[in-house]
């Protein structure tokens, strides 16, 4: 009979870090790793570029004006746990938190991340990484959807994501976040 200590993973199955996704090579691809699996993306759409683009302008100068805290833009690592490193197309950490916020990355959960859907990931960030972000405290989780034109928001509660909003069309968007903003929609898509 043989014990496993919660740091060996089940037989068969290897588990990658924080350490080895740092290994990982630089060759234009997207790594993340998902609770110990590696996980990659091609890279981004021009309507996702331009989206993320135009998203992180408007947040960075409220953000900024306002004295709020920081907003990222990827590539910038997330560390959530050491099995679990992921790279959100925006995040937001409160001034107020700004401690989690280290030369690696953000480590530990940030008050806002936004995933911007494409045919490669909606699922996983649908599935997987809304459950992960979840499980790790993640307040606002933001999903931007260009080709579809629409913005769903969600807040953590009681262990999981309620939408908040799903917005499409000319609606203006005011996020509960950010009080005083204002975003019409048309604006993100360029």
């Amino acid at each position: 009979m043989s014990l496993e200590t919660p740091e060996q993973p089940p037989a068969g199955r290897i588990v990658l870090t924080y350490e080895d996704y740092c290994a990982l090579p630089d060759d234009g691809r997207r790594y993340e790793i998902l609770e110990g699996e590696l996980a990659v993306a091609p890279s981004p759409s021009r309507a996702h570029q331009r989206f993320s683009r135009n998203l992180l302008l408007i947040l960075h100068a409220h953000i900024h004006e306002r004295n709020l805290g920081e907003v990222f833009s990827a590539p910038f690592d997330v560390i959530l746990e050491k099995t679990s490193v992921v790279v959100p197309d925006l995040v937001f950490v409160s001034r107020d938190r700004l401690e989690v916020v280290t030369d690696r990355g953000v480590e530990g959960a940030p008050d806002l991340i936004v995933e911007i859907l494409s045919p490669a990931t909606g699922r996983r960030d649908r599935v997987e990484k809304a459950q992960l972000y979840a499980r790790h405290g993640v307040r606002h989780y933001w999903l931007g959807d260009p080709e579809g034109r629409t913005i769903e928001t969600f807040e953590l509660g009681e262990g999981q994501y309620h939408r908040t909003a799903h917005l499409t069309g000319d609606t203006t968007f005011a996020p509960s976040l950010f009080p005083g903003l204002a975003i019409s929609l048309p604006s993100l898509w360029g």
